[in-house]
């Protein structure tokens, strides 16, 4: 059973970017099996490694758009991404020591971006990007 379910409150209302957003619901739900069953530190090295590549395209997906139509907010949101891989470049260096509990800060980290993050300043940007035409 999936932690989270894609639903429309977390849509964009732009298909390339919420496939995007989909792959980092499954990263978390992937998580979320294996911890239940115990086996999060096997699928660990492939969670961190999946959030850098997600980190390197999705990111420059956005970017890209806020770049392209000028979106007034481009800086902040940038900032955050910029904090979002720097968290995640934390997590690998913790992974390389074997730190205890890893699994569960990812988990509550992903979590919270989703609701934080993706709900809120992603969905920020969805209506100005539809107005130039994005979907």
């Amino acid at each position: 059973m999936s932690l989270i379910n894609w639903n429309d409150t977390y849509s964009v209302r732009i298909k390339v970017l919420d496939n995007q957003h989909k792959k980092l619901v499954d990263t978390i739900n992937l998580l979320y099996d294996a911890m239940k069953q115990g086996k999060s530190n096997e699928v660990l090295s492939k969670i961190i490694f999946d959030l850098i590549a997600y980190t390197k395209t999705h990111f420059q997906s956005e970017e890209d758009l806020f770049e392209k139509y000028s979106y007034p907010n481009k800086l902040q949101h940038k900032k955050e991404h910029d904090d979002f891989v720097n968290s995640v470049g934390k997590f690998y260096e913790d992974f390389q020591n074997k730190r205890a509990g890893l699994s569960l800060e990812i988990m509550n980290f992903l979590t919270n971006w989703l609701t934080k993050h993706i709900k809120g300043s992603d969905k920020a940007y969805s209506k100005f990007m539809n107005e130039q035409g994005i979907y």
